[in-house]
């Protein structure tokens, strides 16, 4: 099976920064896309980033010019820079993969366990 484990979470302050890894493991033919949902509590899980295999990159209008992500193809891991932190960033940071495990087979999905992002003062 194919596992996708995040990591980086935590606990910061107002304007800070965290580094969200990624990483997918088990057999990988190849990735479609990897990208990065959050969900507060009592709201909708919402993408806040996703990158294709190509590097195209697109973003949820609250984090632009504030986060970014970039893929590292050959590790098959993807990041999320998150810098200027605000309070409202505040949620559980899932990682999303599409993936397929042999040529020509079926693309499937696959979701981290999430990690969590605490901004407060």
């Amino acid at each position: 099976q194919v596992q996708l484990v995040e990591s980086g979470g935590g606990l910061v302050q107002p304007g800070g920064s965290l580094r969200l890894s990624c990483a997918a493991s088990g057999s990988i033919f190849s990735i479609n896309g990897m990208g990065w949902y959050r969900q507060a509590p009592g709201k909708q899980r919402e993408l806040v980033a996703a990158i294709s295999n190509n590097g195209s990159t697109n973003y949820a209008d609250s984090v632009k010019g504030r986060f970014t992500t970039s893929r590292d193809n050959a590790k098959n891991t993807v990041y999320l820079q998150t810098n200027s932190l605000k309070p409202e960033d505040t949620a559980v940071y899932y990682c999303h993969g599409r993936f397929r495990r042999r040529e020509n087979g079926p693309y499937l999905n696959s979701w981290g366990q999430g990690t969590q992002v605490t901004v407060s003062s």
